[in-house]
Order: structure tokens, then C-alpha cells, then sequence
């Protein structure tokens, strides 16, 4: 595992109150951290700024610089499901607040993506998906999840939607791409590469990208017109998903809403053919 985040798991138990928010936000945000300055970090974790130099030099570090430095460092390889499981023993070690510390970081992750959010991209995300002659959305892995939930919904208003989930058929899919087709990509650490390869391969066909990912170093930044972060991290295997999906939500209440007249219509028709096949409980 590597050594600065072995060292705050283990440290843990020494910690004070205050050293235990520094050290679970770190966790929680291994990407983003090393690029806060000691402000930042001490504003996000509601502490103050000497607490933060004070936690640096409590793991060894002559400071904040060092410990950033050796941050910055770490995140040049990805983290195994393995030693990030070592790490969630270590964070959540009462099974009762565990459940509760993940609800309310869920809710931290929703609070920090808000705060962060950059609206002049996300209405040119919204405006791309209103415009496009197709909507191709790729997502591999656990992100299918993510892809199947965004597709449903943009195919029953647009009519135009589809989900490209096979790597080993996604050249026949993706051939005919042009200017007037739009490509939404979800993409989280540790970053599906077949993924990151039909975005190359989309954005050398002229098309318009949205890239959906958990920050500005994923490798899908370089190719998107327009890039909308929701954090994922947390100190388990997997990865928290609550973010990313209220993104969708977002994106998908704005684009019925811009498009309302329309469909309203289609919706209207929608509902006569749900009632004839009887796809709702009654």
C-alpha cells in the first residue's frame, strides 16, 4: 500500500478528534487532496489551519509542503481494491457508525460536488444533449450502472439514447460517428481504458464529448468539450456512486425541462402505451 496512506490508517487510533476529520477526509478525497493548500484542506475539514500544519508533522512530515509533496506523489498510481479495503478496516471500525459515517459522507460528496460545480459547463452539457442528433453513452464496469439509468431516461425524452457497454463491439457502433452525435462518458478512478480509448476514438470523429468523472486529473479531461466532476472516493473497495448519480439527475431533470413542450407530448403517448401493456402495478 503505499506509505502515505498506510501511515494515516495506522495512525488512526492515536489520533484526536480533529486529526481523525483531517485523516477520513484524506481518505475520502486521495486524488483531490494533494492539491489543496493548507487553507483549503482546513476549510474542508473544519478545522483550523495550524491544526492541518500540526497533523502534517504528527505523521513525520516537517510540515505541510513535505506531506504534499509526498500526497502529490502517490497519486501517479491508483490504489488496489485490496489496499483500499486494508484502509476501510482501519477507517470504519465500529459496524453501527460505520453505516452512519457513510450516509453522512455521501451527503459531504453531494455538498463538495455543488459547491464545485461549474453551471456555464454544465448548460453547454445540457445544451449538446438537446442539439445532438445521437447520444451515444459509454460506461464500462461498475459505471454501466450509471450509463443504464442515463439512457433510459434521455431515450424516453429524446427518443435518441443508447448505451454502448461492450468493449469488443464498440468499433461497429462508433464508426459512423460524426460532428452532429454527442458521446457521454462515465469514467471513476481507477479508470476503464477501453473507455478512455472509444473517447480518443469518438473525439477524432468530430463528436461533441461530456466527460463524467471524479475530477480534473481523470484521463477523460483531455477529450471532453465539456468535463462535470462528482467526487467518488471513499475508503472502501468500491466506489460511492451518490454523486455522480444526482449529476444525472441534474442533467436529465434540465433537459425535460428545456424541452418541455415536446415532451409533454411524448410522455402523454408514452403513458397511453404503459396502460395498455399494464407495466404498472395497480
Amino acid at each position: 500500500m503505499n506509505e502515505v496512506y498506510r501511515l494515516i490508517a495506522e495512525k488512526l487510533p492515536e489520533m484526536s478528534r480533529a486529526q481523525r476529520k483531517i485523516a477520513k477526509y484524506v481518505l475520502n478525497h486521495p486524488e483531490a487532496v494533494p492539491f489543496f493548500t493548507v487553507g483549503k484542506l482546513a476549510k474542508m475539514t473544519g478545522v483550523s489551519e495550524a491544526t492541518v500544519v500540526r497533523f502534517a508533522m504528527f505523521l513525520g512530515f516537517s510540515g505541510y509542503p513535505e506531506w504534499q509533496r509526498a500526497m502529490q506523489e502517490s497519486v501517479k498510481r491508483q490504489l488496489t481494491t485490496v489496499e483500499r479495503l486494508e484502509i476501510s478496516g482501519e477507517v470504519y471500525d465500529s459496524e453501527d457508525k460505520a453505516v452512519f459515517d457513510m450516509f453522512q459522507e455521501d451527503i459531504e460528496r453531494i455538498k463538495a460536488m455543488s459547491a464545485q460545480m461549474d453551471m456555464e459547463s454544465f448548460r453547454q452539457a445540457v445544451q449538446y444533449i438537446i442539439e445532438a442528433k445521437r447520444i451515444f453513452i459509454i460506461a464500462n464496469r461498475s459505471a454501466v450502472s450509471l450509463g443504464t439509468f442515463l439512457e433510459f431516461y434521455l431515450d424516453v425524452l429524446l427518443e435518441n439514447a443508447e448505451l454502448i457497454r461492450n468493449p469488443h463491439g464498440i468499433s461497429e457502433k462508433l464508426f459512423r460517428l460524426n460532428e452532429d452525435d454527442v458521446v457521454i462518458a462515465l469514467s471513476f478512478a481507477r479508470y476503464t481504458k477501453s473507455t478512455i480509448e472509444a473517447v480518443a476514438f469518438a473525439k477524432d470523429r468530430g463528436s461533441k464529448i461530456i466527460a463524467i468523472t471524479d475530477h480534473l486529473l481523470s484521463p477523460l479531461v483531455p477529450y471532453g468539450n465539456v468535463t462535470l466532476c462528482a467526487p467518488t472516493e471513499m475508503p472502501s473497495f468500491i466506489d460511492s456512486f451518490v454523486a455522480p448519480l444526482s449529476l444525472i439527475n441534474a442533467l436529465i431533470t434540465e433537459v425535460g425541462r428545456r424541452k418541455r413542450s415536446e415532451v409533454e407530448k411524448h410522455l402523454s403517448d408514452l403513458e397511453e402505451t404503459w396502460k395498455r401493456f399494464h407495466i404498472f402495478y395497480e
